[in-house]
């Protein structure tokens, strides 16, 4: 069969219509095609609970979307794409009413830590003042020549620590659980290696960029991305699952949003052993247990002040957070679980009737549980929050068999593909400078299993669009 396109790419989330983008501005002729039967991956939005009300499936708030390189160069606004913003990028309730919140400005936040505030300014604000070059290598393979080696040092050293064993450089309550709750982000225990860099590129994003969502929901992301792509020529397919070498259409260069165990089930014995063996082992990651509420009104939190941020993090202390996440880490489900909590609503007014809210929220639990967490969250968000279930009009429930279910990437519910172990940090899926490329010719991974990681911020299309491109000898 001749082919009809330069170009296939798999998978239609903001990884693959990211990397799509680029072939079709080298010129090139490209086909997306899609699984399910709208486009999207992890930004799609749906009416989940009652009718009006949208929900967000799986990514809300992306700190590291509005200035990664695969996005900030598009011209996206034109296609419909509004970022919106709120007044703090994230919020940490206390048992005792009070608050940590994480502005963009430095100086507001220190202003809250009574001891930790010149200890914060000179780690964490130093780093921000050098976040363009620092999330430039941190937003791809770790394993190349650095631009600017210095602020490589100043955040890889102190980020290859343990975010228990970094957290003791805070004294103050609030900045050891604001910063707790920036390492859970992790899905890992936190007294793993890596897990202190995590929670340190989470603030410096917040300085740096800020913490957006997207007026009308996630899925208005890769809605203008599909859009833009189209208006460069490309094709996009729905309902077209690829599950083999024989699913693919004849293409010069094929990109594929799977994981490292999806490939060597395409391709098999055709891969060289060791290839085949570190494929092959991938390891995945804790999963999440997700709700969707529509509410009568906005969560009652005991401190007013966390209605100032569209992201919370509810667990109380640090320790309390590190605890939960150990014992997910191990197989188990804590009593008192890490929550993250999305409260789009009160800053986007299309998510919901008017005087009505929705909130998001999900918690990790041991992969492919089965467990309905749903009253757990539900306490700890009244913990800090009373009253808050007598705001809920109809919730909606995930658990992590069904978010595989919804996205075959999520094995056993892992969101970020891959669990976020050092190893498969600097080797994601390979060690190497160009790890998108694979030994079947013309064969790149693009989705989260490969470097940088899970996220909305499009950087595994991108880098694997550049080493497609290098490989056809075509200038981007």
């Amino acid at each position: 069969m001749a082919e009809q396109y330069d170009a296939v790419v798999v998978g239609s989330g903001p990884n693959g219509l990211s990397g799509a983008i680029q072939l079709a501005l080298a010129g090139l002729s490209v086909l997306v095609l899609e699984g399910d039967d709208s486009i999207g991956g992890g930004t799609r939005t749906k009416e989940l609970t009652l009718p009006g009300y949208r929900h967000d499936v799986c990514a809300a708030i992306m700190p590291f979307a509005r200035d990664s390189k695969a996005f900030r160069d598009l011209p996206l606004d034109q296609f419909g794409l509004e970022w919106i913003f709120s007044p703090a990028e994230a919020a940490h309730p206390l048992d005792d009413g009070r608050a940590a919140l994480l502005y963009q400005s430095v100086a507001d936040t220190v202003a809250q830590f009574p001891t930790d505030g010149r200890q914060y300014e000179r780690t964490i604000g130093k780093l921000a003042d050098h976040s363009e070059d620092l999330f430039d290598q941190i937003l791809g393979p770790l394993l190349r020549v650095p631009k600017n080696p210095i602020t490589l040092a100043r955040f890889g050293l102190p980020g290859l620590a343990a975010a228990t064993r970094y957290v003791d450089r805070f004294k103050d309550v609030e900045a050891r659980a604001l910063f707790g709750g920036m390492a859970a982000h992790a899905i890992s225990a936190l007294d793993l290696p890596g897990t202190a860099g995590v929670g340190l590129s989470f603030f410096v994003a917040s300085h740096a960029f800020r913490w957006p969502l997207v007026k009308g929901g996630s899925a208005a992301l890769t809605d203008a991305m599909a859009r833009y792509f189209e208006s460069l020529g490309g094709t996009i397919e729905t309902g077209q699952r690829v599950e083999s070498v024989a699913d693919l259409p004849p293409a010069k260069v094929a990109m594929l949003s799977v994981t490292p165990p999806a490939l060597v089930r395409m391709f098999g014995d055709t891969l060289p052993n060791g290839y085949l063996a570190k494929a092959g082992n991938w390891k995945f990651g804790p999963g999440v247990f997700k709700v969707d509420w529509a509410l009568d009104g906005p969560i009652p939190w005991t401190n007013p002040e966390v209605a100032q941020a569209a992201t919370v993090h509810v667990g109380g202390t640090f320790e309390e957070i590190a605890a939960a996440e150990q014992t997910v880490w191990s197989g188990g489900h804590p009593e008192k679980p890490f929550v993250l909590v999305a409260q789009q609503s009160l800053f986007d007014d299309t998510r919901a009737p008017a005087g009505k809210q929705v909130a998001w929220a999900y918690t990790h639990v041991p992969n492919g549980s089965t467990l309905d967490g749903t009253n757990v969250i539900e306490e700890q968000i009244e913990r800090f929050a009373p009253g808050f279930r007598d705001q809920i009009l109809a919730r909606s429930v995930m658990t992590s068999e069904q978010f595989e279910a919804y996205n075959p990437n999520y094995v056993g519910g892992d969101i970020g593909a891959g669990a976020a172990t050092l190893a498969q940090i600097v080797g994601r899926p390979i060690v190497s400078s160009t790890p998108h490329t694979t030994p079947i010719p013309g064969v790149f991974l693009c989705g989260a299993s490969t470097s940088p990681g899970g996220g909305v911020h499009g950087m595994g299309g991108w880098h694997a669009a550049k080493s497609a491109l290098k490989y056809l000898k075509v200038r981007a």
